[in-house]
């Protein structure tokens, strides 16, 4: 049987909110089969959990965000995209504030938390979604053109392209395709940071976005190069950085894909349509399980690396 996997201990972290700049601590917990991923607001008294799925997603402007009735939590992707990465199906994660930490604008702080804690098999199998039939949603023409797709695939990939009309930008790697069973998310992906302009901050900061922002959590660009005097982490580090938000939109539809997805310019708001869309369309997936695990798409079998 291919297990369901969750956390053998608790880990917590502190850090700020990006678009908040707000102080929080994140604690994440083991949690019992079938659970999924679950965030609580312990900051608000009465507060409905949260669990992940595509029809919580409440809010798709420049971040991720789930909603109950009377909660929500902002910026989920990056600690999303940590837990698909290393195949985490069951987790509680409380949250003191509104917004998950930015840490250093990645998801690698958030792999070494879930590394630290140690990852245990559980006693149920892993309960996949696959794709079986083409899925597409886009948007614009031309120079505006935006699309992204599942198509049927006996393993997970993820294929990107970018077009950002900047000379930092444009001359780095614009389109890269990521195999999850390669088992190389925490070396190939997880290290990708956010980035912006600060032509943008301004405007950003002016609607109460980006307060917390800066130097030591994301890749910022004046009009023609890189201001972070470390330079980019890979030579791709931008497109890196869209499969890495790709792969914690995805995760909200709380099981892992089998499917082979593939975009140009998306983002929170179209990753989440697409999946709307799948779910609309009952006759284009299935759930499935593997009751021997070497019959999984190879790699998905295996702990994932660290480091």
């Amino acid at each position: 049987m291919l297990p369901q996997r969750t956390l053998q201990s608790t880990t917590q972290a502190i850090g700020v909110g990006l678009h908040s700049g707000e102080r929080v601590e994140i604690t994440l917990r083991p949690a019992p089969v079938n659970t999924g991923i679950v965030f609580r607001r312990v900051d608000i008294a009465g507060a409905e959990d949260i669990p992940v799925r595509a029809n919580k997603v409440s809010d798709t402007r420049m971040a991720s965000t789930i909603s109950s009735s009377n909660a929500k939590v902002q910026t989920i992707e990056h600690l999303m995209s940590a837990a698909a990465g290393l195949g985490i199906d069951n987790m509680m994660v409380d949250i003191t504030a509104e917004e998950v930490p930015i840490l250093d604008g990645s998801a690698a702080a958030f792999v070494f938390l879930l590394q630290s804690a140690g990852i245990a098999k559980q006693d149920a199998p892993r309960r996949f979604v696959r794709v079986t039939q083409p899925i597409e949603v886009r948007t614009g023409n031309g120079k505006h053109l935006k699309w992204a797709r599942l198509d049927p695939l006996h393993g997970y990939t993820l294929k990107f392209e970018i077009d950002f009309d900047h000379p930092a930008v444009d001359g780095t790697g614009q389109a890269v395709t990521f195999d999850y069973g390669s088992g190389r998310y925490a070396r190939d992906v997880a290290r990708a940071r956010t980035f912006g302009f600060t032509k943008d901050v301004e405007m950003l900061r002016n609607n109460g976005l980006a307060l917390g922002g800066g130097l030591d959590n994301a890749i910022v660009m004046d009009d023609d190069k890189i201001l972070n005097l470390e330079g980019l982490r890979y030579d791709d580090e931008f497109v890196l950085h869209k499969i890495l938000d790709a792969m914690g939109d995805l995760y909200v539809l709380g099981s892992p894909l089998l499917a082979a997805y593939s975009a140009f310019r998306s983002g929170h708001a179209m990753n989440n349509d697409l999946l709307r869309a799948l779910l609309d369309a009952p006759q284009s997936w299935e759930y499935v399980t593997f009751d021997n695990a070497a019959d999984a798409p190879a790699g998905f079998a295996e702990l994932p690396k660290a480091w």
